[in-house]
């Protein structure tokens, strides 16, 4: 895993040089929506120091994306623009054992419906550190 400043979304592909885009992923094999992007909320890895004292760095939460201030559950269903890029959010991003083995004992039942949104690139473009989030139908957030 590594941080990026900026990263091109390609549409119906997902983010250049992510193990996904470049089909090397472990779940590569399983195609289906929402397998583009992963997001994340800062808010739920503190939670996880705080409520389970576990602590993870974001990069190791294995998401694309790490947001703050932003209610991801919120976005199943529906379009969110973040930098140049329109992503849609298809499903929520529960966490799995493959997960909880790269990382440490706790993490799945602690990331049980705060793992975050799985998204799918709809139009491409730049998104960088700092790029604001908004609903294509809302404010921005």
């Amino acid at each position: 895993m590594q941080t990026l400043q900026q990263v091109k979304a390609v549409t119906g592909r997902g983010l250049e040089g992510d193990r996904y885009f470049s089909t090397l992923g472990t779940y590569s094999n399983r195609p289906g929506a929402g397998r583009h992007v992963t997001l994340i909320e800062v808010e739920a890895i503190e939670a996880l120091k705080r409520d389970y004292a576990i602590d993870l760095p974001p990069a190791l939460s294995r998401r694309n994306i790490v947001t703050r201030g932003v209610a991801l559950k919120h976005f199943v269903g529906r379009e969110l623009k973040i930098g140049e890029a329109i992503l849609r959010g298809m499903r929520l991003c529960e966490p799995c054992s493959h997960l909880e083995k790269l990382t440490r004992p706790g993490v799945l039942r602690a990331l049980i419906h705060r793992g975050g949104l799985r998204a799918d690139v709809f139009t491409g473009g730049t998104i960088r550190v700092g790029d604001s989030i908004a609903s294509l139908d809302q404010p921005p957030l």
